[in-house]
This record gives structure tokens, C-alpha cells and sequence, in this order.
């Protein structure tokens, strides 16, 4: 893709764009968080409305050799960036690209690893915790949290049957060996614990389970129907799909002689979508759950954690497989729950796209993995006698609506994002999350209230804003 073609799409998990050269340690923030991530380009020369306003040609290469200055001196351990100039209709931009690093965890040097880390989470720099700093040291080590020895309990202590049947009933029944094989047991000083593979496979963590929902309409504030699965993650998976099929609609037609029956969303699209939340989700994360929300209009499943930090979205639409949790992965292809690696996006799409639905809508959103599988047409059972009526007070609370408005930029994006983990933001928390000026901010938060996407609350500096009730979609 042209560097033009990249900068019209706005910042992102890969990009940052400034007007001016950043503050020495806003430079090694962002540098760093490429590294820990998914690697980017820091481009200077652009303003917030993505226009190209070029930087001056008389001071580049001073430019360039403090920004190297600033990467040797702030940065641990070493990063090399390629710095360069590119004439961009007409004017000159900065690029300082970075490669995604293989001695993670990358930090400040005057702040240490544990409060100088940072990752890059859609188009802002994060401060890593202690678990995320963990998962760094696991990527250098090319190990996944899942091939981990579990200690909480030792292997003789748990009940293994959910696994050891689904592998009889494929015929290919395992013992203790293979188990070993496929890494849920390990030894350690004479004794036998599971790995947390196989914990997450039994389901023995609180966090592992699915929460489903059907909603009155396109919005959360009427349920009609809620479940919470948990046990093994095979079980999770059976139940969640039925919950699902249970709320969408069966459309009948005669072919030939026969009836057959069909779902109006491609059951093959679900349990895809299903089974890749259950195996890709971040479990490190005890949280969170993966939450299946039934609406009018779409099917929403949201997982914990975004994309592995050495794969991009682009890359998993061409194809490309990377688990997070490899363990887990592997005893779903032996059990053949996968297909082959890396066709399982695509092969949502198809199989949409043959029964005439529109494509569905996959995203990474900050922290947590998106798919929206949308419904053919508005559902129009009256369901007013099944559920009261009246709206949820959310004000201030964390919201559990995390449809974001297609017409939205990546900034306003990022701001909503935030009031779903937080229930409300205020203007210096946009400032300070966006790295903008002040006026920016009043006039990005103004327009996102003209717009529909948020509400304004209280006065000075008691201001705090939350997602508007009747969101734009």
C-alpha cells in the first residue's frame, strides 16, 4: 500500500501521525509500543485531518539524527528504526519506521521494565501491566500462556473424561503419553501437574465461559433471554451455538420432492466465528468473557484480547494463521473442530456470501476481537409481552454495547472504546489518550455529540461525557 494510500486511512495498531516532532519521550513511547507490537511508522508531517502539511526541508537531517539520538538514548533494549524522507504530493513527511522487536519487552530506560513498557492498542501507546509484560517475555521465548505448567492443582486431581470422550468418539482414543504429547501434562521434581491448557479445556477457571443474550431490538437495553455456559470448552461451544440457532430464524423450501431447512445465518459461519473466540480469545485476561449478544440485525460475538501482536487484520484476511493459545489450537484440529490454518476467516465470509448476506463485519477494537454476522432482514415478532419496556439506566456506568458506529473515525473510535471500559471520559482524558491539543479536543468532542455518538453531562470542570442512549448507527 502507497504511504498516501496509509495515511488517508488514518492512525491505527500500525501508524501514528503527527503535525510536529513529539516530545523525546513521546517519540520512544510509540517506538517502543511498535516494537512490543506489531511494529508501525511514526509519521511527521501530517495534521489531525490527515492532510499532508510536510515538514521543513532545511532542518531534515538534524531532524533525523535526533530522533536517532532520542531512540539510542530513551530505549531498552536497543531499537534500530529506519528513518527516512518521502515527498508526498509535493512536501516532505517524516517516516520513522520499526520492525516488531525479538527482544521483548522493550522500555524506557529511566522508568525499568515494569513501569516503562508499552504496547500499542489500536491507534494509541499503552503503559503494559505485569501480565501483558509476562506475555512479551513468553513471545521472546516462543512459547504461548496455554504450553504453561498450571500448579494450582496436579493432574491426578482433575477429571479428565470431557477430553479423553470427544477423542474416543473420533476414534482415536489417547492415554497418558499423549496427552503428554500434546503438552496438557508436565512433570516437574517427580510430580504430574496440567498445563493451562488443559484447565482452559475443562473450563476450571471462573473466566472461562460464555455469556449469551437475546435482545429486544438493535440495542441492549431489553433482554429477552440470557444463559451462561461454562464446563468444558467443547460443551461451551455445543451449547453457545444452540442458544444462537434458538434465536434466529428457520426458512423452509422445496427442492425437488423434498423440504429442507436452513438458518437464516449459516451455521458453518457460527460455529467458525464460535469456535475461533473460544480458541483465540486472551484467557491471561480473568476479567473478561466472550459475550454472544442476538439482536434484530446482527449476531455479535466479542472475545478478549486483541490479535497477536506480531499479526495485523490485513493479515488474517489474507490468510494468515497465528494462535495464541497453540495448545489449545492444536486439540481442535486433532479433534478436527479446524479445518486447515488460516482459511477460517474466509471461509466465514464465503459461506455468507453463498446463502446472499451481506459480508460480515470483523474488527479489532482496541482490546477485544469483534465479528458481527449480519441478519437478513428485521426480525418483526412482537416481543412486548416477553420483556418490559423500559430502558437501563447506564449513565457513568461501563457499557456492555460495543457497536461502533460504522461512520466514525479512528479517534472517535478510540473515545467510545474508552467509555466502554470506563462508563465516561472526560476532556483531558481525551487530550491525554489522543496526544492532541485542547482545542482539538472540544472540537472532536463536539462533533461527536452533534453527531449522535455521545452525551454531555454536567458543567466546568465536572464535564464528563458517555455513550448517547440512542446511538448513530
Amino acid at each position: 500500500m502507497k504511504l498516501i494510500e496509509q495515511i488517508q486511512k488514518g492512525e491505527s495498531k500500525t501508524l501514528e501521525l503527527k503535525e510536529t516532532l513529539p516530545k523525546n519521550e513521546n517519540i520512544a513511547k510509540t517506538v517502543i509500543a511498535f516494537s512490543n507490537t506489531s511494529g508501525g511508522k511514526l509519521i511527521i508531517g501530517v495534521n489531525d485531518n490527515r492532510e499532508i502539511t510536510g515538514i521543513n526541508d532545511n532542518e531534515l537531517f538534524d531532524t533525523q539524527d535526533k530522533i536517532a539520538s532520542v531512540i539510542a538514548d530513551n530505549c531498552s533494549p536497543g531499537i534500530m528504526p529506519e528513518i527516512y524522507n518521502v515527498n508526498v504530493e509535493g512536501k516532505l513527511v517524516l517516516v520513522i519506521e520499526i520492525v516488531r522487536g525479538n527482544l521483548k519487552p522493550y522500555f524506557l530506560k529511566n522508568q525499568g521494565k515494569a513501569d516503562g513498557t508499552y504496547i500499542r492498542i489500536g491507534a494509541t501507546n499503552r503503559l503494559a501491566d505485569l501480565d501483558t509484560i509476562a506475555e512479551l517475555e513468553r513471545q521472546k521465548r516462543h512459547i504461548s500462556f496455554d504450553e504453561e505448567i498450571c500448579y494450582d492443582v496436579t493432574f491426578d486431581q482433575l477429571d479428565i473424561s470431557p477430553i479423553l470422550q470427544r477423542f474416543e468418539n473420533i476414534g482415536k482414543p489417547i492415554n497418558e503419553d499423549k496427552l503428554r504429547n500434546l503438552k496438557l501434562i508436565k512433570s516437574e521434581n517427580g510430580k504430574d501437574y496440567p498445563t493451562y491448557a488443559l484447565m482452559i479445556l475443562l473450563g476450571k477457571f471462573p473466566h472461562c465461559t460464555v455469556k449469551c443474550a437475546r435482545f429486544k431490538g438493535t440495542t441492549m437495553d431489553v433482554f429477552i433471554d440470557k444463559k451462561e455456559y461454562g464446563g468444558d470448552i467443547f460443551s461451551i461451544l455445543e451449547n453457545t451455538q444452540s442458544f444462537v440457532l434458538n434465536h434466529i430464524n428457520l426458512k423452509a423450501e422445496i427442492k425437488g420432492l423434498y423440504r429442507e431447512e436452513t438458518y437464516e445465518i449459516p451455521v458453518v459461519a457460527l460455529r467458525e466465528t464460535l469456535t475461533n473466540a473460544l480458541i483465540h480469545r486472551n484467557y491471561v485476561n480473568q476479567g473478561r468473557d466472550i459475550k454472544v449478544g442476538v439482536y434484530d440485525d446482527i449476531v455479535n460475538i466479542v472475545s478478549p484480547g486483541s490479535l497477536p501482536s506480531n499479526i495485523t487484520i490485513e493479515d488474517i484476511f489474507n490468510g494468515r494463521s497465528e494462535a495464541r493459545n497453540r495448545v489449545i489450537a492444536h486439540i481442535f484440529k486433532e479433534l478436527g473442530l479446524i479445518e486447515q490454518w488460516g482459511s477460517g476467516i474466509n471461509r466465514i465470509i464465503n459461506a455468507c456470501k453463498e446463502q446472499g448476506l451481506p459480508a460480515p463485519k470483523i474488527e479489532e477494537k482496541n482490546d477485544f476481537f469483534d465479528v458481527e454476522l449480519i441478519r437478513p432482514r428485521p426480525v418483526t415478532a412482537d416481543y412486548d409481552r416477553l420483556a418490559d419496556d423500559k430502558p437501563s439506566d447506564t449513565v457513568g456506568k461501563p457499557s456492555e454495547n460495543r457497536r461502533i458506529p460504522s461512520d466514525s473515525n479512528e479517534q472517535e473510535r478510540t473515545i467510545l472504546e474508552y467509555i466502554f471500559e470506563n462508563g465516561s471520559i472526560k476532556s483531558k482524558q481525551v487530550e491525554e489518550i489522543l496526544n492532541i491539543k485542547e482545542s482539538r479536543t472540544r472540537e472532536l468532542l463536539r462533533e461527536m455529540v452533534e453527531k449522535g455518538f455521545i452525551e454531555k453531562y454536567g458543567q466546568g470542570r465536572s464535564t464528563f461525557y458517555t455513550i448517547a442512549k440512542e446511538g448513530k448507527e
